[in-house]
């Protein structure tokens, strides 16, 4: 059966309270298999946003395994992705319990804002772990670090590239030494997605520092954590849609989440692991150009393009600095200063 509820969460300044008695955590340990909608409704300052939530519960015990896409909502593919798998997952097939966030900025999404939320003019991913008594994007963070992570087992945050972003499919998670056992099974899961390219990002920051990324946070509490990254420059790409399916199917029936999906789409290439990332900063504002795309190879020292004036006098080349592949850069002309321009990953031994 499915269940329409709402989860009130009225925080204005200086004062919160759950206006809903039930948490996820009371949901999900209810007894019997079923799906239920949940909406968080987000008060402060007179701004009022909402947080969609599904969970669906398998009759037998399993992981909880927590899916969000839409923390940027100009990233299309990962909601029109997520919106598609909501219709086709079967309630008799899931084991344990899934937990998902079809649209965690919807804000962003019916606004078309990239990157940030209308509301605040705050980048909902780099919030984390977010504020009960802040804006609504810090209250946004605040939920889902209490109420999906605090409760998952594994988490996959599914992004893409935005509006001026030209982005390389890839499947990404922190290197997290200390749990060892946790980071094997998230390139465990990330080998199984079939997506060609494995990224590994160091894990460098305290218990007590924060997170700013979502899958970053559920990392830091201790939850096998992972990214989807699939989809480029704010538009809707098909192939891009059935690639995180895929990848999301593979992964939820090798966690045992999910049975008699759909059949696998057999990649026989074996996965490259990227563990070290090159970061070319902006380093002055102007018209960008460049002949390179994601997912080209690049050479240390190599020019990958230039910035212009508004009057088409090159003001700087654009040098790679290591031997690798442009896993994103931007794709739009107009750049400022510190901004991401390219991400190069390549392997270290």
């Amino acid at each position: 059966m499915k269940f329409i509820s709402k989860m009130a969460f009225l925080c204005g300044i200086g004062w919160g309270v759950m206006m809903h008695s039930q948490t996820v955590n009371q949901l999900i340990n209810e007894k019997g298999a079923f799906r239920k909608d949940t909406i968080f409704i987000i008060k402060s300052d007179l701004k009022e946003t909402y947080l969609p939530v599904t969970i669906i519960k398998g009759k037998e015990k399993g992981p909880v395994f927590s899916i969000v896409a839409g923390v940027h909502g100009y990233e299309y593919p990962p909601i029109i992705a997520v919106q598609e798998l909501l219709k086709e997952i079967k309630q008799e097939n899931v084991k344990g319990t899934l937990i998902i966030v079809p649209i965690a900025n919807v804000e962003a999404f019916q606004k078309r804002t990239p990157f940030i939320n209308p509301l605040d003019q705050k980048n909902l991913n780099t919030a984390f772990p977010g504020s009960a008594n802040g804006t609504v994007t810090d209250q946004i963070a605040n939920i889902i670090t209490k109420e999906i992570i605090s409760n998952s087992t594994i988490f996959l945050d599914i992004h893409g590239g935005d509006a001026n972003e030209d982005l390389l499919p890839f499947v990404c998670y922190y290197n997290r030494k200390d749990i060892p056992e946790n980071t094997k099974l998230a390139h465990d899961l990330s080998a199984q997605s079939q997506i060609n390219y494995i990224v590994s990002y160091p894990y460098n920051i305290t218990q007590a520092e924060p997170a700013k990324y979502a899958f970053k946070q559920a990392t830091q509490q201790g939850v096998t954590a992972l990214s989807i990254e699939a989809g480029k420059l704010g538009t809707v790409q098909k192939e891009n849609v059935e690639m995180i399916k895929n990848a999301v199917y593979n992964m939820l029936e090798y966690s045992g989440n999910y049975v008699k999906s759909k059949a696998k789409i057999k990649n026989n290439n074996k996965p490259i692991l990227l563990n070290q990332q090159d970061y070319i900063k902006v380093p002055v504002e102007g018209i960008f150009y460049s002949d390179f795309k994601s997912g080209d190879p690049v050479k240390k020292n190599q020019v990958v393009g230039f910035i212009t004036d508004e009057f088409g006098k090159k003001k700087e080349d654009i040098i790679s600095n290591s031997d690798g592949i442009i896993l994103y850069k931007v794709g739009t002309p107009p750049v400022n200063k510190g901004e991401t321009l390219f991400c190069i990953g390549y392997t270290q031994q």
